[in-house]
């Protein structure tokens, strides 16, 4: 899988994960990350996904550390790693 590919299916598991968690709370990065998940298949630039991924990690990570069971380790693993591929 490239480097592009991994940043897509992160941000693809991240958008799911904040579909579940709380849309009212988290519509302002479940739309961001669908806007750039749309253009990134449109036009394969993956600038958006790790800008946007990044801001989405942050999230992730905040409502981890209230809630830890609701988001998994293993996705903000995920996100850290294909954002280290930068």
């Amino acid at each position: 899988m490239s480097a592009n590919e991994q940043i897509e299916a992160a941000c693809r598991e991240a958008h799911e994960k904040f579909l579940k968690l709380d849309t009212e709370v988290y519509k302002d990065i479940i739309d961001k990350l669908q806007f750039v998940i749309v253009s990134y298949n449109a036009d394969k630039n993956p600038i958006g996904l790790y800008h946007i991924g990044e801001i989405a990690l942050d999230l992730l990570k905040k409502h981890k550390a209230q809630k830890t069971r609701q988001v998994s380790k293993e996705l903000i693993d995920t996100l850290e790693k294909a954002l280290a591929t930068k």
